[in-house]
């Protein structure tokens, strides 16, 4: 059984989340997308393969974009203060977790960046992880 509790919050506190489950795998994505999406040089992204979100608080504030032509990419925030927030892809039963809305250092380190050939030429480097062109398989 695993007991892998999450929690997290947007930057305002209105909204709350708990998500049972252990991360399998934590990713820089540098895919123009995520930079656009973040208004930084790649998101920190965890994926847990099973579990659920549960918000304890502010659900009513949680918002979803979907942009149309993406076969996966959608932003879920906090419609207070803009904050990135959780979100279940059902393509591939993911759940992803915006690094930076965690209350507390995940058990998980990162792993690789993705999307690596997309990255802004101002962007970090990318010496210290295993670079990859797309999505690691």
């Amino acid at each position: 059984m695993n007991d892998t509790v999450l929690r997290g919050s947007c930057l305002c506190g209105a909204v709350r989340y708990e998500i049972g489950g252990q991360p399998s795998k934590f990713y820089h994505c540098h895919c123009k997308r995520c930079r656009k999406a973040t208004g930084t040089g790649h998101a920190s992204n965890l994926l847990v393969q099973t579990g659920s979100i549960d918000w304890l608080q502010g659900e009513q504030h949680v918002r979803y974009y979907k942009v149309p032509e993406a076969q996966r990419f959608a932003n879920c925030f906090c419609g207070v203060c803009g904050a990135r927030l959780p979100r279940y892809v059902k393509e591939t039963g993911f759940i992803v977790i915006p690094a930076g809305s965690l209350d507390s250092e995940p058990s998980i380190r990162p792993q690789a960046r993705i999307f690596w050939g997309s990255r802004a030429s101002w962007s970090c480097g990318g010496e210290e992880l295993p670079v990859h062109q797309e999505y690691e398989s």
